[in-house]
């Protein structure tokens, strides 16, 4: 089988500043929701991403639903947790879907699901995201499973990736967690979203004193605020989120469709400062069920047209 690479893989190894945006499922069996919403990003991203079963939520499985965008011409980043299955289900789903020709993975642990419909669930947890890196990498490049010498004979093909908080604590030790997930396997990073632009700045700082901006390529995360109310839950209710009282003041004075084009305007300006970090090799936006805000943000950011 030849090696084919995914157009956000490409995208990244020449160089260009990628974009990538997401695409929650619904909460229903309607394939429609997701090639609508696929549609609305097809020519303004590189990439869309496919959420898990966020915030511990019973969706449409992340696998389908790209499979679903894949069908009408939209590259999918398929999102997979460690919170449902185990080792077994893990590797088994990622056959799967190299096998249905997806070639973009992101590696996460999941949220807790008492945060979500199914409080009462049992998690797995079998294993956490940095060795589901390990395993996709083992798996792509040698054709091994987890502890089992057997050897296959068609390996995945798969372009993996993880994500990253520079803003939780310890602050000190976020560059080097970074590092452990490049040398588990991660090929590229989306980060949280970014609204702290000096602390992000001093992180990749950090980043580059590693060397690591030149090992991984790194999507800094972008989300659109539709009100100071938005802006005050991140800061208050997200762990990790990093929301700066100058951002939320901007928000504040503005109500409605004012205040949601204000957010787009902080957005656009955000990237444009990210643009101009050595190391950031381009933007995940997270518009959370805004997706009719992306394309008005890539446009005025200057990212069109796509590579």
């Amino acid at each position: 089988m030849n090696a084919m690479k995914s157009n956000l893989q490409r995208v990244l190894e020449a160089g260009a500043f990628a974009v990538t945006a997401e695409c929650g499922p619904p909460r229903s069996a309607d394939a429609d929701v997701v090639i609508r919403k696929g549609l609305l990003l097809k020519k303004f991203v590189d990439a869309v991403n496919v959420t898990d079963n966020q915030t511990a939520i019973v969706r449409m499985s992340s696998i389908a639903a790209a499979a679903i965008l894949k069908s009408v011409g939209v590259e999918p980043v398929f999102q997979m947790v460690c919170r449902d299955r185990n080792r077994i289900a893990l590797q088994s789903d990622l056959l799967g879907a190299s096998a249905l020709g997806l070639r973009n993975m992101l590696c996460l642990s999941g949220d807790h699901q008492k945060f979500g419909n199914q409080a009462q669930g049992k998690n797995v947890f079998d294993i956490d995201s940095m060795q589901l890196l390990r395993t996709v990498t083992d798996m792509t490049e040698q054709g091994r499973f987890i502890g089992d010498e057997f050897v296959m004979e068609a390996k995945p093909q798969i372009f993996a990736g993880a994500a990253e908080n520079p803003f939780a604590d310890p602050f000190a030790y976020r560059a080097a967690r970074l590092e452990k997930k490049i040398e588990s396997g991660a090929k590229f990073i989306q980060t949280q979203c970014v609204f702290n632009l000096e602390k992000f700045a001093t992180w990749m700082k950090e980043v580059r004193k590693l060397g690591l901006h030149k090992r991984v390529h790194i999507l800094a995360g972008v989300t659109p605020l539709k009100s100071a109310g938005m802006a005050r839950y991140m800061r208050d209710k997200v762990a990790g989120m990093d929301v700066p009282d100058a951002v939320i003041d901007r928000m504040a004075k503005l109500k409605g469709e004012e205040a949601r084009a204000e957010g787009i305007k902080i957005c656009v300006e955000t990237i444009q400062r990210l643009r101009k970090m050595e190391g950031v090799a381009g933007v995940h936006i997270m518009a959370i069920e805004w997706e009719e805000a992306v394309p008005e943000i890539v446009e005025k950011a200057g990212l069109l047209p796509r590579p």
